[in-house]
């Protein structure tokens, strides 16, 4: 694991979780109006971040975050916790085991079956008990302060969209079909823009492989893959 050598990192992911708390605080009283075409655009934009906590928890797992581990691993607990109350050791050791057996059996990630099977094995991979039963009890406090309305929009559905987001273009399209590389998986044709808003540029995906120490900011100064180890997406 190559650990980060500067806090440029850090200042990011707090960056990222702060956006995160404060639309989450404000959306939370917001006046909820199913006419009003801003909610749809609420609902995104917390998708969107809720993407953002969990590939800042993944760079920690990379340690790209902090070059204090403590501090890394800290930012990693708190992005998981405030994902869906994941257990950050258990994705630390899933998430290395895809990269030193990706596109095998033996990594967890990936699946040889149609889009839905291979979704509901990765949430299954992921998803526990505890983390159900600690998620449902925030939710029925949250409650006491919060509409339920607001809850259910701002807070549930956009971390089970950011599941799908993650899923499609981290994992899905990067690694389905075969492979003529050593990282089996191959990358979006370069549009930074659209990188960024899919997936916070993790589909640029042979490159991350092929650089893992290298944070999702600066993926798009990766270089291109090969051609002939590319086949586009």
């Amino acid at each position: 694991m190559h650990r980060s050598s500067s806090y440029t990192g850090l200042f990011i992911a707090l960056l990222v979780i702060g956006s995160w708390v404060t639309s989450t605080l404000l959306l939370m009283q917001w006046q909820v109006n199913f006419g009003n075409p801003l909610l749809y655009f609420f609902v995104l934009l917390q998708m969107h971040l809720y993407t953002g906590l969990f590939i800042t928890a993944h760079d920690a797992m990379h340690g790209t975050v902090a070059p204090n581990k403590v501090i890394n691993n800290g930012v990693g607990y708190l992005s998981t916790f405030l994902y869906a109350s994941f257990w950050y050791p258990q994705l630390y050791t899933k998430h290395h085991l895809h990269h030193s057996h990706v596109h095998t059996p033996d990594d967890p990630d990936y699946h040889n079956g149609t889009f839905l099977s291979w979704y509901v094995r990765f949430i299954r991979n992921y998803l526990s008990i505890w983390q159900i039963v600690v998620m449902a009890v925030l939710f029925n406090i949250f409650k006491i302060w919060v509409p339920q309305a607001n809850l259910l929009l701002f807070w549930v559905v956009p971390s089970l969209l950011s599941t799908l987001q993650l899923f499609y273009f981290g994992t899905y399209l990067p690694h389905k079909g075969e492979h003529d590389n050593v990282h089996q998986s191959r990358s979006f044709r370069r549009n930074h823009l659209l990188a960024f808003l899919s997936c916070y540029f993790f589909g640029y995906h042979y490159e991350h492989h092929d650089a893992p120490w290298l944070p999702w900011w600066r993926l798009w100064q990766a270089p291109k893959p090969p051609e002939s180890r590319n086949k586009g997406i």
